[in-house]
């Protein structure tokens, strides 16, 4: 771009970060390498984030829910000025797309990093935006009136208006469940970006989520930079992006010429309504390369860094320059090679993509560029929002990290990402890493067969399953045996020299059992002779070396003996196992079980940390089975609380309002027999 800023701009010379995590830390690495200084804001379970510590400096948001602090752009306008900053960016989600915010900032005489205050209001209400891209020629889905849908219209997907990232989206496919499900849309909507207007659409089951980069300057030039593939997605949010996308490369190779009509309706899109900086234009395709607007996101996206891997550019940089007034270059940088990015966040797949919170014990991923930089040769780069011993909120978005890979080729570029995964030490809390691995490893994934409809396609208990089998969790809970034993060993009194654990007659097998995350307990048996550990019921694994940190054994097979080696992380009770047979989460089991905590049957169970925010039944109810008994509100999203067996509520045990732990007993449905 050119160095010669528009005269009436002033330069930025501190950039504030209106969010927090991996976008603010993103943000900040290229202002670094701009020279620009940094202010972060943090929320109060924010105070020790990885975004406060790499900032120049960083302003306080009293307060925990989004609500009271990434949300309140008083605060936030006040932040930059306490900091000295000139200039605000806003990052994604939260106010990123909300007029009234960049009209404040620009009002507290600062620069705003991002598109005109009036492109905003036209794309921030997806019901105007898409009547106003009709006008323009760019082909729609239309809009639905939730009181006058029809049975002949189902399934329908309701979206919260003012914002994206699936907040507020639900799929309706029963009439009867409508103003339910409204409700429950309008309330997501609500909590997350502070406005609960809604609206609905035809649901497609299983159609091609693609978009396009824009990048714009205020001298007329607008960049269509690249498209992006973003079809696999789980509760309408996205869990795998990739560029280019498979599907317009396929309908590119047949002739189709997909990807001039969409960059083409992209920027008559940007240019309709003089659109400036970096925004996105997204639409759902088929399999015939036909493509229907969705919206228009009119910020930075997620998935940014696979653009950036094939193309060569760095977006935040752009975005800086343009708000500074530059120009966009005369030429538009070539396509090269293929970019995959998958979202890790903390939750659970096989459990209805439970969402995690807690400490963070570890994230290590060996070899990846962790400067939030464009890829310029084959590798993997993380951009994390968490360091080692990172407690995660209840408050915000799961999401820990995104990890990218960039290659010549996609398969390429899929083996790169899916062996960095399956390589990486997560230590402390659930994540969909095994998910993540499985599906860049799966054969419709690999021939680019990628729709919305993936996962329900697949099914969830192949794609969630763990990557360790069976008989590896058994060797993995063996090598966590065998390491506490030696940890014990090293620890005990020794008497005349005597190694520990010496004796002069046979040793009795000792044991230790571990359970499992499917909840299989696991019982270990091991003796100490004169020539080493012998373990008891794993005839064809011979022990070569143990130390408390790692186990190293030769495990016997049809075609012979293999070595391998077994990395140990003790924290508490968990035992994390990590070995090229697969990640392992061992839960250490005592001896004895005190009967007073024991649960009672029918109990129900909070599965995260959250917020009672309705309720569906009262005690002294009879209830059947799958009936909603309570909602829970955690990271933005709601969770129903069902009962797990006909019955009668005889127990229940918050309110409305009622802040809960993860395991807390809620309530309490007796079956016939029980009572």
């Amino acid at each position: 771009m050119s160095d010669s800023p528009a005269t009436d701009t002033p330069q930025i010379t501190n950039v504030l970060v209106a969010n927090r995590g991996e976008i603010a830390r993103r943000v900040f690495a290229t202002a670094r390498r701009m020279g620009v200084a940094t202010t972060a804001v943090f929320s109060d379970p924010d105070t020790h984030a990885p975004h406060v510590a790499e900032a120049d400096g960083a302003v306080r948001l009293p307060g925990r829910t989004p609500a009271e602090t990434y949300l309140r752009s008083d605060l936030l306008v006040a932040a930059a000025h306490a900091a000295g900053a000139d200039a605000v960016h806003p990052g994604y989600g939260f106010l990123s797309e909300n007029a009234e915010f960049a009209q404040a900032v620009l009002d507290a005489g600062l620069t705003w990093i991002g598109p005109p205050v009036k492109a905003i209001e036209l794309m921030g209400s997806k019901v105007e935006s898409k009547k106003l891209m009709a006008d323009a020629g760019v082909p729609v889905l239309d809009q639905l009136d939730p009181a006058a849908i029809t049975d002949a219209e189902l399934p329908v997907l309701i979206k919260a208006s003012a914002g994206g990232g699936g907040r507020g989206m639900r799929v309706v496919r029963d009439l009867a469940e409508l103003p339910g499900q409204l409700e429950a849309a309008r309330r997501e909507a609500q909590s997350a970006f502070g406005d609960p207007t809604v609206f609905c659409e035809r649901y497609i089951e299983t159609g091609r989520h693609i978009e396009v980069q824009i990048m714009a300057d205020r001298h007329g030039t607008v960049w269509a930079v690249g498209e992006r593939e973003c079809s696999i997605q789980r509760r309408h949010q996205k869990v795998v992006e990739e560029a280019p996308s498979p599907l317009v490369e396929r309908i590119e190779a047949a002739g189709g010429f997909m990807r001039e009509r969409l960059f083409a309706a992209a920027k008559v899109a940007a240019e309709a309504i003089g659109y400036e900086g970096a925004g996105t234009v997204e639409f759902l395709a088929n399999e015939q390369g036909e493509f229907f607007f969705l919206e228009m996101n009119t910020r930075l996206q997620v998935e940014h860094p696979v653009t950036e891997n094939t193309t060569g550019l760095d977006l935040v940089r752009m975005q800086l320059q343009v708000a500074g007034g530059h120009p966009l270059p005369e030429h538009q940088p070539p396509l090269r090679g293929h970019s995959i990015e998958v979202r890790l966040y903390a939750e659970d797949p096989a459990h209805d993509w439970r969402p995690q919170s807690g400490r963070l014990d570890r994230i290590d991923f060996p070899g990846a560029a962790t400067d939030f930089g464009v890829l310029d040769a084959p590798g993997v780069r993380l951009d994390s929002g968490v360091d080692d011993g990172a407690e995660v909120s209840i408050f915000y978005d799961p999401m820990l990290a995104k990890v990218v890979s960039y290659a010549p080729n996609r398969t390429e570029a899929a083996h790169l990402l899916a062996n960095a995964l399956a390589r990486a030490e997560l230590h402390g809390l659930v994540t969909n890493r095994d998910l993540l691995v499985h599906v860049l490893r799966h054969p419709s994934f690999l021939a680019g067969d990628t729709d919305t409809a993936f996962f329900d396609r697949h099914g969830l208990d192949t794609l969630a399953a763990p990557l360790a089998s069976e008989r590896a969790t058994d060797l993995s809970a063996l090598a966590a045996a065998l390491a506490a034993a030696d940890v014990n060993r090293r620890g005990a009194n020794v008497n005349r020299g005597l190694p520990g654990g010496w004796r002069n007659l046979p040793a009795q097998s000792q044991s230790k059992t571990y359970r499992t995350r499917d909840e299989r307990d696991i019982e270990v048996r091991y003796r100490t002779t004169r020539t080493g550990i012998a373990v008891d019921d794993f005839g064809d694994v011979a022990v070569v070396s143990v130390s408390p940190d790692a186990v190293v054994l030769d495990i016997g097979g049809d075609r012979g003996v293999v070595r391998r080696r077994f990395e140990v992380a003790v924290y508490g009770g968990l035992v994390c196992v990590d070995s090229p047979l697969g990640p392992v989460s061992l839960v250490r089991q005592p001896r004895f079980v005190d009967p007073a905590g024991q649960i009672a049957e029918g109990s129900l169970l909070a599965p995260m940390p959250g917020s009672v925010i309705r309720l569906g039944a009262a005690a002294g109810d009879r209830v059947q089975a799958g009936q909603p008994i309570l909602w829970l509100e955690a990271m933005k999203m709601e969770h129903t609380i069902a009962a797990p067996a006909a019955g009668v509520l005889t127990e229940l045990n918050v309110i409305v309002g009622q802040q809960v732990e993860v395991g807390a007993v809620l309530a309490l449905v007796e079956g016939e027999g029980q009572q």
